[in-house]
């Protein structure tokens, strides 16, 4: 069964923040840290990742439709700067499926494929790192069905993470598709 079509555009932090303010605010995104979040807030948080030169937002689009919210960043400026050893080719990702009514069996892992693919597309690209809450065990598995391998357990400012790495190879392992 085919999911629909699955597309990234530069996120423009004022045309896209009311947008973004219902997702992020939204119980289901508690892992995202904005629940109390003002639409203000959203703007200066996004307006700031826009400027920033390490640091990268687009809006994900399911069949031309807004659907999920994907974060590229340098780990050695943001994120996860002085936390461990970076690697050249490292890009670091963070991603956020929208919630909805009538969810699609497959979305999120399709969405997750597809923000790899984005990500590997660029052939600098050597390592995806992520840091997600030790405690999101549903995004743990989500990434390890891509192929990232945990690596170990770090303190953030904001939770404890776990860092974790998939390389091109591994990713590819994990789709099934030879390098």
């Amino acid at each position: 069964m085919s999911i629909g079509s699955l597309t990234l555009r530069p996120l423009d932090p004022l045309k896209d923040a009311e947008l973004l303010h219902s997702w992020v605010t939204h119980p289901k995104a508690a892992y995202w840290m904005m629940q109390d979040a003002a639409l203000q807030d959203v703007e200066r948080e996004y307006l700031r990742i826009a400027a920033h030169e390490h640091h990268d937002a687009y809006l994900g689009l399911h069949d031309g439709v807004p659907a999920f919210l994907m974060e590229k960043y340098d780990p050695r400026y943001v994120e996860l700067a002085g936390l461990y050893d970076p690697e050249p080719g490292d890009v670091g990702m963070h991603f956020l499926v929208a919630p909805t009514d009538r969810p699609i069996h497959g979305f999120t892992r399709a969405v997750i494929t597809a923000v790899m693919e984005e990500l590997f597309a660029d052939p600098r690209t050597r390592r995806v790192v992520v840091e997600p809450d030790v405690s999101n065990k549903a995004v743990h598995a989500l990434n390890e069905a891509v192929g990232f391998v945990p690596v170990r357990e770090i303190d953030k400012p904001e939770k404890r993470a776990l860092l974790s790495f998939c390389t091109r190879a591994q990713f590819s392992a994990a789709r099934g598709v030879a390098v």
